[in-house]
């Protein structure tokens, strides 16, 4: 497997102005050799030439030596590729000077993000959602992002996408118990375990992935209306039994008070018919109407 290593370079402002005082120093030696020539009239010969010869050649190498200058943007990396072997990674923002027959791909490493598709998937209970995320990631490793998978950005997004159609199979869209995790209700637990899942499938791709939260979820549109009612009833349960429960703990305080203060007594049958009437009167949900007995208590 590739890992990132620092590339060998040179620093290039100085090679750079080495290589024009070069370049200028040779094609003046060209130009006054050429002169010194025509002017002699001498017949023209191989040993009259080769200076000539050797000139054209230090300028075409000159000129290939300006193709190993390599600038290097803030937050971006080149890989040196020379003839098939991977020759390190220059990370140093600025001017370098690089083997010129070297390849040297620009890839970034700059923080990026984006939204997967919205997916159908089922959840736990088998109920049709619709799920998306939202994923940050940046390069870490320029040589596995490069030369261990096929086009990294592609790689990562769809790994992205096969992490969250797993995870939303794994979880209930809404929680039924209380040791249930559920994709609406746990949103924090649910976005450490979709980054962490997705960061495993990445592993040898170089990329770490920074965040990954769910940015869209609902249920499917076959079954949003049932789901909603769903919802609904397990609402007025949940208001109902709280109701129920205040409901009780005050019959239950009524009760105790007029014991402790023996204002009245009464027996098993009226507190029977008390609580009756109270949780008549705190659980109705609408207005009661009172009945005034004029009579004995047992009338």
């Amino acid at each position: 497997m590739n890992k990132e290593r620092v590339a060998r370079t040179l620093p290039g402002i100085p090679i750079s102005l080495v290589l024009i005082t070069l370049l200028i120093a040779t094609i003046g030696g060209f130009v006054w050799y050429l002169v010194n020539l025509i002017g002699s009239n001498q017949p023209f010969d191989w040993w009259s030439v080769a200076p000539l010869v050797v000139l054209v050649v230090l300028f075409v190498a000159e000129l290939t030596a300006f193709n190993g200058l390599t600038p290097v943007n803030p937050n971006e990396a080149r890989a040196l590729v020379l003839f098939g072997h991977y020759a390190g990674t220059i990370r140093d923002q600025g001017l370098h000077w690089a083997n010129p027959f070297t390849l040297r791909p620009r890839i970034s490493v700059r923080v990026r993000n984006f939204e997967t598709s919205k997916l159908k998937v089922n959840d736990k209970d088998g109920n049709p959602i619709e799920i998306a995320a939202v994923v940050v990631w940046k390069v870490t490793d320029t040589a596995e992002a490069l030369f261990e998978v096929d086009d990294f950005e592609n790689f990562v997004h769809v790994q992205a996408e096969a992490a969250l159609r797993n995870l939303a199979t794994s979880h209930p869209y809404d929680a039924h118990r209380d040791t249930d995790v559920a994709l609406r209700s746990d949103p924090v637990e649910i976005a450490g375990q979709l980054r962490t899942e997705i960061q495993d499938r990445l592993v040898e791709a170089g990329v770490e992935v920074i965040e990954a939260r769910i940015s869209h979820l609902a249920y499917a549109a076959e079954i949003a209306n049932s789901m909603l009612r769903r919802q609904q009833a397990n609402a007025v349960i949940a208001a109902r039994t709280r109701i129920v429960e205040g409901a009780v703990s005050m019959v239950e305080m009524a009760l105790q008070q007029l014991s402790e203060k023996q204002l009245v007594v009464l027996d098993e049958e009226r507190k029977a018919q008390m609580v009756s009437n109270l949780l008549v009167v705190l659980c109705s949900d609408q207005e009661t109407q009172p009945v005034v007995n004029t009579g004995t208590l047992y009338s």
